[in-house]
């Protein structure tokens, strides 16, 4: 009778299929190969660890992602990744050179906001694509208290995107800074690039915005090379508490969508970061009263902030006329609709571009627009 290592006891036929550790000499009915390609029995690979990859026992391992196995023989097929020590057979650039796995990629790193480098989390940008840095040059969720300047109902609050050259960057941020005063602030934006910042005024009331925000600002801006182009956009915040009544804010939200090809010609622009989609003009009668939940926020008028309406519509500009027209229509806009009635819609049309271009005339304090709207040819 033959005994193995398992403590069976064979008669010589069956013992046939027996083989002998070559560790310990025993016969055994079942071996584990191992990574010098010999056969131990199961009481000689005890505390020896199987490869995952080749499944031979070895006593020299280490450790790859997701808490894998390899004997010294399957090491070679592997990198090392810079981020967590253990082998991994893909690995990914990142921005600093290192060389990472896919479970680092996954949890410590994400894309450049501009380009497709992989950076930390906890960064914006790569450091070929980071914009200059200053002190008065806030970061993107930089929202302070509002300060109100003027006379209500309504508020308006500029959001004014400005492009500047790599080398003026600094000149364009403390000339802006030494013209705003306590009026307005700078913050970083991921859309102005490769370099700018957005000027972001306090509420103020239409007649505040034209005899006491810096215009002659925006023409300095222009002589230290700003500029601004297709990829920047004005946008104006209108205060909810400006509007007399639900049926007011719906009143105008009609107006702005109903006259489409008119006011997409004076925001010299159309741009799907603010879309006139069919959906948003049939749902203006519940954003008007108010419902906010699931809106899209990239539409000609975001409706989602708590308090403002947020009109997206405007191409950037350093032209004081320009962004002066834009600040008149949002005001005019709003004062237009506030006492149309229903007779005046019916009768006199008051949904038409030409009423609204009819009733600017009477209103000096509009001129900058009914001058741009003029030079555009669609003051009619």
């Amino acid at each position: 009778m033959t005994t193995t290592v398992e403590g069976e006891r064979l008669c010589p036929d069956c013992a046939t299929d027996v083989w002998c550790c070559e560790d310990c000499d025993e016969p055994t009915r079942t071996t584990h190969r191992t990574s010098s390609d010999t056969l131990l029995c199961e009481q000689c690979v005890a505390g020896w660890s199987q490869c995952a990859d080749c499944d031979a026992y070895s006593r020299n391992t280490r450790t790859a992602v997701r808490d894998r196995i390899v004997c010294e023989n399957c090491v070679d097929s592997y990198a090392t990744c810079d981020n967590c020590d253990l082998l991994t057979q893909d690995t990914y650039r990142v921005d600093s050179g290192n060389r990472v796995c896919d479970t680092c990629l996954d949890e410590d790193y994400r894309e450049c906001a501009e380009c497709y480098n992989l950076i930390p989390n906890e960064d914006t940008y790569c450091e070929r694509c980071a914009p200059p840095e200053h002190h008065a040059v806030h970061g993107y969720d930089y929202k302070p208290s509002p300060r109100f300047h003027g006379h209500g109902p309504l508020y308006l609050g500029l959001e004014l995107e400005i492009k500047t050259p790599d080398g003026g960057f600094g000149d364009a941020v403390d000339t802006a800074v030494a013209h705003i005063g306590d009026l307005a602030y700078l913050k970083e934006d991921s859309s102005i690039r490769p370099c700018g910042f957005e000027l972001v005024t306090h509420p103020m009331s239409f007649d505040y915005t034209r005899t006491r925000f810096p215009w002659p600002l925006l023409n300095r801006l222009r002589l230290l090379g700003c500029y601004t182009d297709k990829d920047v956009g004005i946008h104006i915040h209108l205060s909810r508490a400006g509007f007399d009544s639900p049926a007011h804010a719906y009143r105008w939200l009609k107006f702005v969508y109903r006259n489409e090809a008119p006011v997409t010609t004076l925001a010299r622009r159309s741009s799907s970061w603010a879309e006139f989609s069919p959906d948003a003009r049939s749902d203006a009668r519940d954003y008007a009263k108010g419902e906010r939940h699931g809106a899209p926020r990239y539409q000609a008028i975001n409706v989602r902030p708590e308090d403002t309406f947020e009109l997206r519509i405007f191409a950037s500009s350093l032209k004081p006329q320009q962004v002066q027209a834009a600040l008149a229509f949002a005001a005019g806009s709003v004062e237009y609709t506030r006492h149309l009635s229903a007779a005046d819609i019916a009768r006199r049309r008051g949904w038409e571009w030409t009423a609204f271009t009819t009733w600017l005339r009477g209103r000096p304090d509009y001129s900058p627009l009914l001058a741009e709207l003029e030079d555009l040819t669609c003051a009619s």
